[in-house]
């Protein structure tokens, strides 16, 4: 099972995270990281889903190949991880909503959550362009 601790971000990350749910906290915003390290094996399996099994694709990376999959010394080091503002404590999973005038937008709760990570430096995967956009997904850049 994917890890949810921030001890398992990488040395580089755990502050900027810690620091992230600081700030949305301030701004009344709860913020659930689900997943920060995450096993090539489990990778592999999110990697089928859309695939060879049934779903919708959720990643386009392979086990060794995302950012959540990295090590330091054989111990867990995320460069990435994986969070959703909660709504009375509840995932709030919808990004978009739609305004008065029946066009998609982002949920205003969403862009502060993408805004303080990239004001932080963070790479928000909601940005990716020519592949698959990941909202929930944060990363170390480069």
């Amino acid at each position: 099972m994917s890890s949810r601790k921030l001890a398992d971000l990488h040395p580089d990350l755990f502050p900027k995270a810690a620091e992230m749910i600081r700030i949305l906290g301030e701004q009344g915003i709860d913020y659930l990281l689900y997943c920060s390290y995450r096993t090539d094996v489990e990778q592999d399996l999110l990697y089928k889903i859309g695939r060879t099994m049934p779903g919708k694709i959720l990643t386009n990376a392979k086990g060794g190949q995302s950012k959540h999959n990295f090590m330091i010394k054989r111990k867990p080091a995320s460069k990435a991880w994986d969070g959703v503002p909660l709504i009375g404590g509840k995932p709030l999973w919808s990004m978009e909503i739609m305004d008065t005038t029946g066009r998609r937008m982002l949920n205003p709760i969403w862009a502060k959550v993408g805004e303080i990570g990239e004001m932080l430096g963070l790479q928000w995967g909601y940005r990716w362009k020519g592949k698959l956009r990941e909202g929930a997904h944060f990363e170390l850049k480069g």
